[in-house]
């Protein structure tokens, strides 16, 4: 499968995930040690509320393999991932979630792919067991607004979070440290050699998902200020037609009043002004999102702080950072 100096990471973000952490251990166990290759596995807790940094810690103690890290406040999945890239020692890396909707056995065919010389390796979701309808529908038509609005027409229609990056990506994200960003996205449109496989993403083992409808929607607007303009374009584009419109119900009125035709009561200008004055909100609304981030950018603050860590750095014991 893997030459012997060959050595994998795999990088996962967790949030209040105690009782999946150790069923996903052993299966993960289990399929590298039948496929032989040398591995670590880089467990980032997001500043959960239960114990899921202590079930780390003990399994660490009986396995030097797992590697773990406490972020001080909670930074999101993407930025969790991230600190799990910078620590990354491996040639390639996958990163998988917590909750065992991503089978480990399926690693074993990213590496393959990888091997074949593809420097990104996607697990595209055929089926997603368990998934409510509104929560496989908004991942369509977030998937439809990356790939047909933004332009980013590589990524998988429906959607992966599930993947192989080789050690050269890795170092090419490295260079970027944005605050509000699509981390899939970025993988996306940094190019290289991309391919893909198909599994079926598996019902959630332990507790519900912290993947609520406010983070949603804050990903959909990331990514769409972080990689695109068309926001701002469709503003002066309406605005240009709203104009427009404006005069020519200005010269109609011009016109009716030579008519002898009197001016339209204030309903109809009430609605005009309601309309108008809600659409300039809107794009207020969307030039303050781009502001906003651009300020937020400026600060340069640090994209997350490690409060706790375990065999991180060549340590064998707890360490705060």
């Amino acid at each position: 499968m893997t030459t012997p100096e060959t050595l994998l990471t795999i990088i996962t973000p967790a949030y209040n995930e105690a009782g999946n952490i150790p069923l996903l251990y052993q299966r993960i166990e289990k399929v590298l040690k039948d496929e032989m290759i040398d591995w670590e596995w880089i467990v980032v807790d997001d500043h959960s509320q239960d114990d899921t940094f202590k079930v780390i810690s003990q399994i660490a103690q009986t396995d030097i393999h797992i590697k773990g890290i406490r972020l001080a406040r909670n930074a999101g999945s993407h930025m969790a991932i991230k600190c799990g890239l910078d620590f990354c020692q491996g040639h390639c890396a996958v990163v998988m979630a917590a909750d065992l909707q991503d089978p480990p056995e399926t690693i074993p065919d990213l590496i393959d792919k990888w091997q074949q010389g593809a420097k990104v390796v996607w697990a595209v979701r055929e089926q997603r067991q368990g998934e409510k309808a509104n929560t496989i529908g908004f991942s369509r038509l977030y998937y439809f607004i990356m790939r047909n609005i933004v332009g980013i027409r590589e990524m998988p229609a429906t959607g992966a979070d599930f993947f192989l990056i080789d050690k050269q990506v890795i170092c090419a994200l490295k260079q970027f440290n944005e605050a509000h960003v699509s981390l899939l996205t970025l993988i996306t449109w940094l190019g290289f050699n991309q391919d893909s496989i198909s599994y079926n993403k598996e019902f959630r083992f332990h507790g519900k998902s912290g993947w609520t409808l406010r983070k949603k929607l804050k990903l959909v607007i990331d990514s769409v200020t972080a990689f695109s303009y068309f926001p701002i374009r469709f503003m002066s584009y309406f605005g240009f037609f709203i104009a427009l419109a404006g005069f020519i119900y200005a010269g109609c009125v011009f016109i009716n009043g030579l008519r002898g035709i009197p001016v339209e009561g204030w309903a109809s200008m009430m609605i005009v002004i309601l309309v108008i004055g809600g659409m300039q909100m809107l794009m207020l609304g969307i030039l303050g999102e781009y502001l906003w981030r651009t300020l937020d950018e400026s600060k340069k603050r640090p994209r997350y702080i490690i409060e706790k860590a375990v065999r991180i750095g060549c340590e064998t014991r707890e360490i705060g950072l």
